[in-house]
């Protein structure tokens, strides 16, 4: 017995542990062990099944179990769990109880929420942060004002651009797009500061704006609105920049010039909001915004977005409405690269397809078909997975060049392409009644560049992705998407 305890580490006194327990034991010691063995086995499973029968409503074991409750853990412990919960979440709990209360006015907890939500640093270093502590940005500045951050565009007739907002450190800044001349397609977008909005001393945000040459930054009036956006502020010197834009791009005379000036002499801008596509495994490449050359005065954004069989490129900054229509089962089969030299050949398959497309919508028409070939893009149903595979197959890439005497402002463009579809580009000119559409090809590159070529007038424009990245960009569900198109 002794030599068994000393290998187990174990006395005599409590019992051996080790398999050779029992030949250590005389037989009244291995009665009595089983014995206790028995009775804690039989403990056991009475308070099993007290357990069991207070769960199904009986009357249960009359000891009842360790009363144990969140406020009794330690406050170390109670932070690191209430910095995981959703701020939104946060004054609920903090009316639980005093001490829950006291524990929510800990800087940390905030400056992770900040980060997690927001994308605000953890470690910000900056002058505004003195005398203001996370929980106050987070409660009067990012929570109050988190409908706006995202993608707008100038909701207007005459010229449309495009406003970025963003978290900027310890304030929320609207970035307006500004169309470059010298910039490939590749390039990055240019931004400027539009507004910004922050908390002053007082511990009260305050929209600011930041145009204009004189009194820069001043106060500017923000309403806010269900995918509506409205900016005013009484200082005109930054909308004569507009008006030169308007008065270089259109052409226009200098009494309606003047007109515009009159217009914005109250800086009153209107925004609607902008979402992204969602992409999915059916669509050919990863839809989103793109921008290309469309005349002399700067690159203008565009979005390609997928619709079953039909995609569509939806101008997104100018001052012209452009939507183009991409007939994805009207495929353009290419047998090799000298197709695109002869224009003549190239334009005598695309005026078939149209003549084609012109005859269904009309027999759809005189039908009563709803869904028509020049709306189809509207359908939420997508391509099967098949047809899908049947397209990847059949891809082949192809030497690509201009046709002859074919205009365009970018020379530096693909040299291979991967498939060509038919499609149509219906221009609006704003104000007025007109509109016009000009059948072409629909030029597949790659995953990041896409052309078209207007085949009326013999011009090619190329498309590029946008690099940059935004934020708080996805709609609500397909049919917002549909509905802000």
């Amino acid at each position: 017995m002794e030599e068994c305890a000393g290998l187990c580490g174990v006395g005599s006194s409590r019992g051996c542990r080790c398999r050779c327990r029992q030949q250590c034991q005389g037989p009244a010691e291995t009665a009595a062990a089983d014995g206790k063995r028995a009775l804690a086995e039989k403990h056991v499973e009475a308070v099993e099944a007290g357990r069991c029968c207070a769960e199904s409503g009986g009357i249960g074991n009359p000891m009842p179990p360790p009363h144990c409750s969140l406020q009794d853990l330690p406050v170390e412990m109670l932070v690191e769990i209430f910095a995981w919960l959703p701020g939104t979440d946060l004054p609920s709990l903090a009316q639980a109880c005093t001490k829950f209360r006291h524990i929510l006015y800990t800087d940390s907890i905030w400056r992770r929420r900040c980060r997690q939500e927001y994308g605000v640093p953890e470690n910000l270093q900056n002058q505004e942060m003195i005398g203001m502590s996370y929980r106050e940005v987070y409660a009067k500045l990012l929570h109050p004002y988190r409908h706006i951050l995202g993608l707008w565009q100038l909701d207007t007739e005459d010229y449309r651009t495009l406003l970025n907002v963003v978290v900027d450190g310890l304030c929320i800044t609207g970035w307006t797009y500004g169309p470059s001349l010298n910039t490939h397609v590749d390039g990055p977008l240019q931004f400027k500061p539009a507004f910004r909005i922050r908390l002053t001393e007082r511990k009260s945000a305050t929209v600011e704006c930041m145009e204009g040459l004189h009194s820069r930054p001043h106060n500017r009036h923000m309403q806010i609105q269900k995918d509506r956006l409205t900016l005013q502020c009484n200082k005109t010197d930054h909308r004569k920049d507009l008006t030169a834009r308007l008065r270089e791009e259109r052409a226009l005379l200098l009494t309606l010039t003047l007109g515009w000036e009159d217009r914005y002499q109250y800086d009153c801008l209107a925004y609607r909001r902008l979402y992204l596509p969602r992409s999915h495994p059916e669509d050919l490449i990863r839809p989103g915004l793109f921008q290309g050359n469309y005349d002399a005065f700067g690159l203008k954004i565009v979005m390609l977005s997928f619709h079953g069989k039909y995609a569509r490129v939806t101008k997104i900054t100018g001052d012209t409405i452009r939507m183009l229509e991409i007939h994805l089962m009207r495929r353009i089969q290419l047998p090799d690269g000298e197709f695109f030299r002869n224009f003549n050949e190239l334009s005598r398959v695309v005026q078939e397809i149209d003549e084609q497309v012109i005859r269904e919508q009309q027999q759809q028409q005189e039908e009563g078909t709803e869904e028509s070939e020049g709306h189809g893009w509207q359908s939420p149903a997508r391509p099967s997975v098949r047809e899908s595979r049947d397209a990847a197959s059949e891809e082949q890439t192809v030497p690509f060049v201009l046709p002859v005497d074919m205009l365009s402002r970018e020379q530096n463009y693909p040299r291979t392409c991967r498939m060509c579809f038919y499609g149509v580009d219906t221009v609006t000119l704003p104000g007025l009644a007109y509109w016009e559409r000009f059948p072409g090809v629909f030029i597949l590159f790659d995953e990041n560049h896409f052309g078209f070529i207007w085949l009326k007038v013999k011009y090619f424009i190329l498309f590029g992705r946008v690099q940059n990245t935004f934020q708080n960009v996805e709609a609500s569900s397909p049919q917002a998407f549909l509905e802000m198109l």
